[in-house]
């Protein structure tokens, strides 16, 4: 009988999608973390694409880009914050991914004249990648499969897990998600469609170990002895996952159920040298939902009908409002609602523009950035909100008529934001913008340096376009400070506005490396200077 020294958790959902699976994979890794254990996390997921970078953010939500360059699904995000371990390209696999690696290897001959087929061959390929990450160091690997069960395009991944437990017996560990929807009208809720799911999932052969049960009630003894003897499964591993007010609060509702605990005694498993994790967790939740001020921060962006597309930094305004002791109030504000006017802004202590791509809704950034600028508001400018900030200077202070990027204006004449010269023979969409980790070195004495407090930092990219520096020198002499360069090729990283609280753009994305633990200094120096410049205001 085959052994592994990492233990394998696979986490399935059934029911309906969007049931927190993600939640409950980072979760677990939190409350395995607290007790001495080393977590990894992977996500599997079943379309076809290679990857999310082209992928529609209101299809999909936002793209999450690892250090390494990878685009992959957000979920690693959440992977990344709650276990404050960096994910790579390795953590998520996708079907298109698998096929692509099975299609090339049938070109090459490297099956030696096998009709190729699902079963070995692509369960094989998801199996090995399983394995490349099992076989490290870790005392756990937590795989969320994607999609729901009953899904066709799941059914290979399913069917490679179902494999997995065959091969290692001992090793792995099977965790179902399900829905226990409350019926109002009768006042009760209903096991039947978990029953349902559970069925599904045994008849491709894959037996629950534990079932978390979403539902926004907690269930009661009665139920939870009602889902055990229908799903074969022991009623103290029927785990209640009521709805919470922040996800933050998931990881110390299933410590509270004994989650941890349950998990090393079906791998006969001993805690050896258990950390504070769970301890400043708490701490850091909370100071989250006990604040001592208030802020209202506007956030102009293209996708906002979906905050998911925007899931990092929401998620490092939670980071740094915790760290400061804040309440942050956010209105998502879709750009094109502010071509016509920008009363809407009034209200609002700050201003942030995040990332995008394509010429909707342009117009109303540039009019939310110069109304920040005329009216002292902070502003913090991420990516195209930072090439934004160089648009509104270019038209209004350096008097540049109709200043543009080339990305929405191929024929404007003052192109202060043009494509990157490494870019300009890339004809292929997935997977080669200018991404993962680049250095910035940071110029002392700036708003930047005085949030990190380092001179050389490394952040996330990804973009097409960037600063034109022919036009540096004209900015410069207008008091603009490019604070933030890039030693390998002389980019513009961070650029800045002195004389304000916070005029601030940054190329890379520093939402993608904030942590509930550990909150971005550049977002912890923007809500901080907002917090000060109102209570200045109000004096």
């Amino acid at each position: 009988m085959k052994r592994s020294k990492t233990k394998i958790i696979f986490v399935t959902g059934g029911v309906i999608s969007s049931l927190g699976k993600g939640i409950t994979a980072a979760s677990l890794g939190v409350i395995l973390k607290a007790h001495g254990f080393s977590v990894n996390n992977m996500k599997f997921d079943p379309y076809i694409n290679v990857d999310s970078g082209t992928m529609n953010p209101f299809q999909h939500g936002e793209v999450y880009v690892t250090k390494d360059g990878a685009e992959t699904d957000l979920d690693l995000g959440h992977y990344e914050r709650f276990t404050g371990r960096d994910m790579t390209e390795s953590n998520n696999v996708t079907t298109g991914k698998v096929y692509s690696n099975v299609i090339e290897k049938e070109r090459k001959g490297e099956y030696l004249g096998d009709c190729v087929q699902v079963v070995p061959h692509i369960t094989n390929d998801i199996k090995e990648r399983i394995y490349k990450l099992v076989h490290g160091k870790d005392d756990f690997l937590i795989c969320e499969i994607g999609g729901t069960v009953g899904d066709i395009e799941s059914l290979p991944f399913l069917e490679a897990i179902r494999q997995v437990r065959l091969e290692y017996p001992m090793d792995v560990l099977n965790i179902h998600l399900t829905l226990v929807p409350y019926i109002k009208t009768a006042g009760e809720l209903k096991t039947k469609p978990t029953q349902h799911s559970v069925n599904e999932l045994r008849r491709i052969g894959i037996q629950p170990d534990f079932l978390g049960c979403r539902s926004e009630k907690k269930l009661n003894k009665h139920l939870r002895a009602k889902i055990s003897l229908f799903c074969n499964v022991i009623e103290e591993n029927v785990i209640s996952l009521v709805d919470m007010k922040s996800i933050y609060e998931v990881p110390i509702n299933i410590e509270k159920q004994g989650m941890a605990q349950k998990i090393m005694e079906y791998f006969n498993l001993y805690e050896t040298k258990k950390s504070d994790y769970l301890e400043r967790w708490g701490a850091f939740y909370n100071k989250l939902i006990h604040p001592k001020g208030k802020i209202k921060l506007a956030i102009v962006g293209k996708y906002v009908d979906l905050t998911d597309s925007y899931m990092s930094i929401k998620e490092a305004i939670v980071h740094a409002s915790s760290y400061l002791e804040l309440e942050t109030e956010v209105k998502w504000i879709e750009s094109e609602e502010l071509e016509e006017s920008t009363d809407i802004l009034k209200g609002y202590d700050g201003v942030l523009i995040p990332g995008g791509f394509g010429e909707r809704g342009i117009e109303g950034m540039v009019k939310a950035a110069q109304f920040a600028r005329e009216n002292n508001l902070p502003y913090f400018g991420i990516c195209l909100g930072m090439q934004i900030m160089a648009i509104e200077i270019a038209r209004n202070i350096l008097n540049l008529e109709n200043a543009n990027s080339t990305e929405f204006d191929k024929s404007t004449k003052y192109n202060v934001i043009d494509i990157q010269e490494t870019q300009k023979g890339v004809k292929a969409k997935g997977g080669t913008q200018r991404l993962g980790h680049y250095p910035c070195k940071l110029k002392k004495n700036s708003v930047a340096h005085g949030a990190y407090e380092e001179t050389i930092i490394l952040e996330r990219h990804r973009h097409r376009f960037e600063f034109n520096n022919k036009y540096k020198e004209l900015y410069e002499k207008n008091d603009v400070i490019f604070s933030g360069i890039c030693p390998e090729n002389d980019l513009v990283e961070v650029m800045e506005l002195p004389n304000r609280p916070f005029y601030l753009g940054c190329q890379f994305h520093p939402e993608l490396q904030s942590r509930p633990l550990e909150a971005h200094p550049l977002f912890i120096q923007f809500l901080k200077i907002i917090k000060e410049v109102m209570d200045e205001s109000q004096k």
